[in-house]
């Protein structure tokens, strides 16, 4: 029998000490994005949902959950592998992540999961295992093509690691690293991103003020050398943001895909005809040639998703074909409770 109230393990230390470091760096986590679990025998400690990784050592944002409970239902296929909070072992505030079955499925004591730009710019590329290839021989990794995050996702991961396998890329989505400690799950970490990361196209100038004569209606340029104007003023990436939506958390915090204001739009006539297409109120606007804009109001988190998109972007090599998300994809994402909820807690 699994105590209510398990032994926090002093592995938890460390892995909050990670946490904090790669939850800074906005080119690995964004948001509430990304998480790290260590396993102590029956019970996985894992990011709460919601929560932010930056915070780890300011607050305690670790739930502990039933190891052999959640590895039983996720066997079994049962729709209650995809309710984490079942599995959670002291009752409170905090659900355990959404991603809790994916962490469960590898061996190793430490999973880290990132949502890194420089393997996004490689993981949303339509050739993305083969472009992967080229930089990870020297790791026992795998790939995974999109799948919605939960259960069905696990699975995948499952079946596609070989025994000794400790790197996945998740396409359109992420990378996770796993390792018996947290040391070496954090070199292991360095060191794939140190083979993925490529160099950011040349900033662009942007012309500020013609740009703020552009804003109004509630939205405002984004900041001198914010990545998105790389993407406003180059037309191929600008195409590729407004085509659609590249991984989840673009979708949860900003919407699917990129608006475009048009040469003869008001920012407010922009947003009357997103919704008339169907779409939510947009959190940014891209200006052709110009450069970026964002709502005055717009949450931490979205902005920290509005910067990701313009740093994956950026890295995109030339010429190179991506995946979008359906849009089936995009509503399984923009009705998912589990997401609305992680959303409500980082609406600051």
């Amino acid at each position: 029998m699994i105590s209510r109230h398990p032994e926090r393990p002093a592995t938890l230390i460390p892995l909050a000490e990670l946490s904090a470091r790669i939850g800074s760096d906005p080119l690995l986590i964004q948001a509430a994005g990304g998480n790290t679990s260590v396993k102590a025998g029956d019970v996985m400690w894992i990011k709460a949902s919601g929560t932010l990784l930056a915070d780890a050592l300011q607050r305690d944002i670790f739930v502990a959950c039933d190891l052999p409970a959640m590895r039983a239902a996720l066997d079994a296929g049962t729709e209650r592998a995809d309710q984490p909070a079942e599995f959670a072992l002291v009752e409170g505030a905090l659900r355990p992540s959404i991603e809790t079955s994916l962490h469960a499925v590898f061996p190793q004591a430490v999973v880290v999961h990132v949502h890194c730009v420089n393997t996004l710019a490689l993981a949303i590329r339509a050739d993305a295992e083969t472009a992967l290839t080229r930089r990870l021989s020297g790791f026992d990794w795998a790939f995974v093509p999109y799948t919605k995050p939960g259960a069905r996702l696990a699975a995948l991961v499952r079946a596609a690691r070989g025994e000794m396998t400790d790197v996945v890329v998740l396409g359109n989505h992420g990378l996770i690293v796993a390792a018996e400690g947290v040391a070496e799950a954090e070199a292991l970490l360095r060191a794939v991103v140190a083979a993925v990361t490529v160099a950011p196209t040349e900033e662009p100038e942007v012309n500020h003020t013609r740009l703020a004569a552009r804003a109004g209606d509630g939205f405002e340029p984004l900041p001198e050398g914010h990545p998105l104007h790389r993407v406003a003023t180059e037309r191929r990436l600008c195409d590729l943001a407004a085509a659609g939506s590249l991984y989840p958390d673009h979708v949860i915090f900003c919407g699917p895909g990129a608006a475009i204001l048009g040469d003869d739009e008001t920012p407010k006539m922009a947003v009357a005809r997103r919704i008339g297409e169907g779409f939510p109120p947009p959190v940014f606007l891209l200006v052709p040639g110009m450069g970026a804009l964002v709502r005055s109001d717009a949450s931490s988190g979205a902005r920290a998703l509005v910067r990701c998109l313009g740093d994956v972007l950026a890295r995109l090599e030339g010429g190179a074909a991506v995946t979008h998300l359906t849009e089936a994809q995009d509503r399984e994402l923009s009705n998912w409770d589990a997401e609305k909820y992680r959303q409500a807690l980082n609406a600051g």
